[in-house]
């Protein structure tokens, strides 16, 4: 796992009992990783077996989800707050001890105005400023470019480390990337190197135009070279579409049998994006149990 900060070493092991959970936590602060390996098991003498490992590893990699697009006003911030008025909506009830099922939001940059200020005024997310977005530059411009005008850098260690503080205390995590796959982060880093290095699994925003086809082939392209796991493609209609514009400008057969991505369904074009009955209606619409695998296991406990 690489976080592009520096890493501090492995802290000292203390005495008294811990468990499971506060050792893996301390293992995932101390290491800047998401992920175990069996290596670290017999390095730090963690008491869980090779099956506890996998279920560790499996649950980290269903609780977050980065929504990345083909390019900039793709639909990224439509697919993100209709995911977010879905759970809002169906999945955030009482748990029988008291609690929430919690979901978070993280903007992995923000340069200018609009996304993070429109997800605090549409949602309750118990979240600061900062752990919404924890790196903005003022200018409307790529990061690095935004940076160097505030005589500031990049500092991917605070973005990290809100991604991993939600992690640790959100059941779910939706992640909103800027500009496309290819879009810089620094200088060296694009979002599908990022996308990669963090190990989040990602859909594809694909907007409904002349020129779709192209772009979901370059950027599915681009997820496959970098190793970025895609779940899938939304097509997103940022302006009103008949079904037969839909068909010819993003067919979906023909997009599929190119990029080898499953598309997971179609937001129509909303004429109030900020209408969250309307937003949680449009995606019920998509296929979200390969989206939020985790929609599917808080329906399934219900019955239980």
């Amino acid at each position: 796992m690489i976080c592009h900060c520096e890493k501090p070493k492995p802290r000292a092991k203390r005495g008294g009992k811990r468990s499971n959970h506060k050792l893996l936590r301390l293992l995932r602060l101390a290491r800047n990783d998401k992920y175990l390996t069996g290596h670290d098991i017999k390095a730090y003498q963690l008491p869980i077996t090779n099956y506890q490992l996998a279920i560790t590893n499996y649950q980290l990699l269903m609780s977050t989800l980065l929504i990345t697009g083909t390019d900039t006003d793709a639909g990224k911030t439509v697919l993100t707050c209709a995911l977010a008025a879905y759970w809002q909506m169906y999945c955030c009830d009482r748990e029988a001890n008291g609690s929430h099922r919690s979901l978070g939001i993280l903007k992995l940059l923000q340069t200018g105005t609009g996304d993070r200020e429109l997800y605090t005024r549409l949602f309750s997310l118990d979240q600061s400023p900062q752990e919404l977005n924890p790196l903005h530059f003022s200018a409307p411009l790529a990061p690095p470019i935004a940076a160097e005008r505030e005589g500031r850098r990049v500092e991917l260690e605070l973005v990290w480390k809100a991604l991993l503080s939600l992690q640790e205390r959100r059941d779910f995590v939706l992640v909103e990337a800027l500009g496309g796959l290819g879009s810089p982060v620094t200088h060296e880093l694009t979002v599908a190197d990022l996308a990669r290095d963090w190990r989040m699994s990602a859909v594809l925003v694909v907007p409904v135009r002349l020129g779709a086809i192209a772009q979901a082939v370059a950027n599915t392209a681009l997820a496959t070279l970098t190793g970025v796991k895609l779940k899938g493609i939304v097509l997103n209609c940022v302006k009103p579409c008949s079904d037969q514009e839909i068909a010819d400008w993003t067919p979906i057969d023909l997009i599929e049998s190119l990029t080898q991505i499953p598309v997971l369904g179609i937001l129509p074009h909303l004429n109030d994006p900020t209408d969250l009955a309307k937003l949680a209606q449009a995606a019920s619409e998509l296929d979200l149990e390969r989206l939020m695998p985790i929609v599917k296991a808080l329906s399934t406990s219900k019955f239980k």
